[in-house]
């Protein structure tokens, strides 16, 4: 067992609990597990050091073991101050001997002390979900850009960040956007966020889904997914978008869709999957019903106006983990989860293993890509290699006992001709 690994966690006793937590969330993690397999034997990412931002969870602890068992010296922080398992991060440093520094629970200031103490590990290569760790990499420690060779973002929101920075010509090294992965934006943002966002709602609140009223704000993949699973469970559902193909898309999908003002006047609860601001602003919650649930999905605790919210209420109580009750000027009382973070991962255990299994393979194998590679990309955001996201897809139904068809010949030629018609 490694005793001195370096690293902050709350309680290392917690480790052997985190073990049995770890080898649980790897039994529905085959196609990281033959990665692994594969990693142990060859060794493709020896003698790199790699600076990881995610959240803290126990599949994360199982792609940060495969990259080690690959050969890479790896040191993990957390990429949300309420998303970190604290008995994973103890056995990561206790049991596995990777450096970990993260706390369920911890103030900004020493969220931000953690990812500079992942940063002291002077990576070759970073893996982000949020971009706060390549942000802080670009203001604040400049002087471990000329080392760093690559790296890769899990989220949308972190996407969104980086491609600004690409545009004003900011970015220093070119990342490669995991969450554009159709084996990663169709499964982990679709089905890993609709389950796993009810499940932190209804763990935190307790309360039945079927008759309410659920206001799902944003319409990409993960708010599909939360959609789906809402109306699933006798929901009636709403979606307010601000891009005109997503909503009719909603609409052709058989949701209601309409502008949030108006739909703040209906929602029993409410839920939001934009990676934008102030998408739940001041005049929506003025028009609120009593009793109103507030949750995000969102990356960032931005999307809900908390500043408002405060000004508007006379006082505020926590009455069950995870669920403030602000009390309204008026007299309304407004129930905010998890303090506006995510709420999947922060009520609950974010999505399950076997979604994540998809996205961390398609993390460390672009890792491999990344390191393996002669010449330098371009400083910009790439997309997954496709022979990747293939590679992942067909992993997964491998692992699953299911086989699919290949093109013949004929076909393969058909379908590369021009000449061939009706």
């Amino acid at each position: 067992m490694v005793t001195k690994t370096e690293g902050d966690v709350k309680d290392p006793s917690l480790a052997s609990q985190g073990v049995l937590r770890i080898e649980w969330a790897a039994r529905e993690m085959r196609v990281l597990s033959l990665i692994r397999e594969r990693f142990l034997k060859e060794k493709p990412l020896q003698g790199i050091k790699l600076s990881a931002c995610l959240h803290v969870t126990t599949e994360t602890a199982n792609l940060a073991i495969t990259l080690r068992d690959g050969g890479a010296s790896v040191a993990l922080c957390a990429s949300n101050p309420l998303s970190t398992q604290d008995d994973a991060a103890a056995a990561l440093v206790s049991e596995y001997g990777i450096p970990t520094f993260a706390i369920h629970g911890e103030d900004n200031s020493t969220y931000y002390q953690h990812i500079h103490s992942t940063l002291d590990h002077a990576p070759h290569y970073t893996m982000d979900d949020g971009a706060d760790l390549v942000t802080v990499l670009h203001k604040e420690r400049t002087d471990l850009l000329s080392g760093i060779r690559g790296g890769t973002e899990e989220t949308t929101t972190g996407v969104i960040r980086l491609r600004s920075m690409a545009r004003e010509g900011k970015l220093q090294y070119p990342i490669i956007a995991i969450n554009d992965a159709d084996t990663k934006h169709l499964f982990d943002n679709r089905y890993g966020t609709g389950q796993s966002t009810l499940d932190g709602i209804t763990r935190a609140t307790n309360v039945l889904w079927a008759g309410k009223s659920v206001v799902v704000c944003g319409y990409g993949w993960c708010g599909r997914g939360i959609a789906s699973r809402a109306r699933g469970m006798g929901s009636h559902v709403i979606v307010t978008e601000v891009d005109a193909v997503r909503a009719l898309e909603a609409v052709m999908d058989g949701y209601q869709v309409m502008p949030i003002l108006k739909a703040s006047q209906l929602g029993d609860i409410f839920i939001t999957a934009t990676g934008d601001i102030n998408v739940i602003d001041g005049p929506s919650m003025e028009c609120m019903k009593d009793g109103a649930i507030l949750a995000n999905s969102g990356h960032f605790n931005s999307e809900i106006n908390i500043p408002y919210l405060e000004s508007m209420s006379t006082g505020k109580r926590e009455v069950r983990s995870s669920v403030e009750e602000y009390t309204i000027k008026d007299g309304r009382m407004l129930y905010l989860l998890a303090e506006g973070r995510l709420i999947n991962l922060a009520a609950a255990e974010g999505h399950p293993s076997s979604v994540m299994d998809m996205s961390f393979a398609n993390q460390a194998l672009c890792i491999e890509y990344l390191a393996g590679l002669k010449s330098e990309l371009n400083r910009d955001v790439h997309i997954v290699p496709i022979e990747i996201d293939t590679t992942v897809a067909r992993l997964k139904l491998d692992s699953l006992g299911i086989s699919v068809d290949s093109l013949t010949e004929e076909q393969k030629k058909y379908l590369a001709s021009w000449e061939e018609g009706t």
